[in-house]
């Protein structure tokens, strides 16, 4: 069996602490198989194995392969029409996306996160019209797409049971509408209400179809709470124990979110999730936005992680998550670009520079994040909400050789202090162009700008050609859709707060 070494001035295996990396200067990784073997001294390991191939140079530091913990969708909202608006007035603007063939539609994304390093995401797929057979059509289509162009990919689909539109019960929506309005929103929901039975059914035949697979595997996900209920939620989290594996679940992204908790369980999501026995190390929780301090309690206490989705949070005003108060507490924090980062694009580099810079608070505390911090979430932690788990998010002996490849000159370019940590450098500087390679399973996949498994420019031809034919009427019916409905629910959700005590409910913790 073959042997391959890559080489670079840094190798860079993972986290040490929140203040060092673990990082070997003129470093190389062999691996075999797909699976690291070896990390050390590069002249050492190539003297020692003498039939291996060689890549690299002094030119790369090779840093673990990043995790997007939190992903829907390849073409973004905002290109199928949606602005950034409040997420419950954006929900119902994205009645109006135009419909694209969900293999395209995952490549178009994967090129985004392959090319800014990502080698694993979490793929969380949902708003999606039943029968069961007809979603099983498309997360299969999902599934051979990141085989195809052979990115590690953990597919759940996002179960909801009820309140698909407002934190309401679907009867109450369709009541409250008028009549030509309500008959279009039921024809939408209605293919959406699949039993909850054929969710179990779903999770059960992805599984089988997955069976044998090395880059993709299934996980569940229970939608949020206000889309789940409270015996859905015990189904879900009795599956997850039963055949171990993780749960991702949106919530508390936003102060409405909250309030609907508080209506519903008279305490906090997190305390009823508690009550429940959902809080366990197989829970992630997405954006997690409005947590208070003995929420934060409770999810350290029992393990659970949380996914800090921050471009997200800001493009649909949610707010800013606790971060450094999720740090304090040791909780392990993992990264989502979610749609699209700031800049309408899935660049992981960017995403930890946003990170890094938005919870810096007055003063000259520790408290702020570190380099080492924001990449063991990038890596490790990410990998912690995952299947992979333990197998990927670290370049150590044993784990599958998942790592990007940056031209440090390249990044660094005219001119970079050494008196700067080149971590430290990388991250704050580095763009997608000096990304050299992404290697995912040993397998080089994406090199000097080309991707070796999938032609890019063709898929990107096919998309062009799909939005290129000229709207239908229903396309144009579901524009007027989508604009009765946002009025209609930002009437809602603007006698949402009832009393004086709830009214600044946008007034911020500071602890960011």
């Amino acid at each position: 069996m073959t042997k391959y070494i890559a080489k670079a001035k840094w190798v860079v295996q993972g986290a040490k602490n929140r203040q060092a990396v673990d990082m070997i200067e003129d470093g190389a990784i062999l691996f075999e198989d797909g699976v690291i073997v070896q990390v050390g001294p590069a002249v050492t390991m190539i003297q020692d194995n003498p039939g291996a191939i060689v890549t690299g140079s002094d030119d790369h530091i090779i840093l673990p392969g990043f995790v997007n913990s939190h992903h829907h969708v390849g073409m973004t909202p905002l290109q199928l029409g949606s602005k950034d608006l409040a997420l419950e007035l954006w929900l119902a603007s994205r009645i109006s996306a135009r419909p694209l063939d969900a293999y395209l539609d995952t490549l178009y994304s994967a090129f985004e996160m392959i090319a800014s390093g990502v080698t694993t995401v979490q793929h969380i797929h949902g708003w999606t019209a039943g029968p069961v057979d007809k979603i099983f059509g498309t997360a299969t289509k999902i599934l051979q797409a990141y085989r195809d162009i052979g990115m590690r990919a953990s597919y759940s689909y996002a179960v909801r049971e009820q309140n698909r539109l407002i934190y309401e019960s679907d009867d109450f929506l369709l009541k409250s509408l008028p009549e030509l309005l309500s008959t279009r929103i039921a024809g939408i929901l209605k293919p959406q209400q699949i039993p909850f039975e054929d969710n179990m059914v779903l999770y059960d035949r992805l599984v089988a179809e997955n069976e044998g697979q090395t880059l993709t595997k299934i996980q569940l996900a229970p939608a949020n709470l206000h889309w789940c209920t409270d015996n859905g939620l015990a189904a879900l989290n009795a599956r997850s124990e039963r055949d171990n594996v993780p749960m991702h679940m949106h919530l508390l992204e936003t102060a409405y979110q909250k309030e609907y908790a508080r209506r519903r369980t008279g305490k906090t999501a997190v305390g009823h999730l508690a009550d429940l026995g959902l809080l366990t190390p197989r829970l992630t929780l997405g954006h997690a936005v409005w947590l208070n301090e003995e929420d934060i309690d409770l999810v350290a206490a029992h393990g659970v992680c949380v996914c800090h989705n921050c471009s997200s949070n800001f493009r649909l005003r949610s707010g800013i998550a606790p971060l450094n108060s999720f740090a304090a507490k040791g909780i392990a924090v993992a990264v989502g670009i979610d749609e699209a980062g700031l800049n309408e694009d899935r660049d992981m580099l960017q995403e930890m520079r946003l990170i890094l810079n938005v919870h810096r608070l007055p003063g000259m505390d520790d408290g702020p994040p570190t380099c080492p911090q924001v990449l063991r979430m990038a890596t490790e932690h990410g990998a912690a909400t995952t299947p992979f788990g333990d197998s990927i998010g670290r370049l150590d002996p044993g784990r599958q050789a998942d790592f990007v490849v940056i031209d440090h000159r390249k990044a660094l370019y005219p001119y970079q202090d050494d008196q700067i940590d080149i971590l430290e450098a990388i991250l704050l500087r580095a763009k997608t162009t000096a990304v050299h390679a992404t290697v995912i399973g040993g397998v080089t996949v994406y090199e000097d700008g080309v991707f070796r498994m999938v032609d890019r420019d063709l898929i990107l031809r096919e998309i062009a050609e799909v939005f290129a034919r000229p709207r239908t009427a229903k396309d144009n019916e579901m524009i007027e859709v989508s604009r009765q409905m946002q009025t209609f629910v930002k009437a809602y959700y603007e006698r949402y707060f009832d009393d004086a005590q709830h009214a600044p409910f946008y007034r911020q913790s500071s602890r960011v």
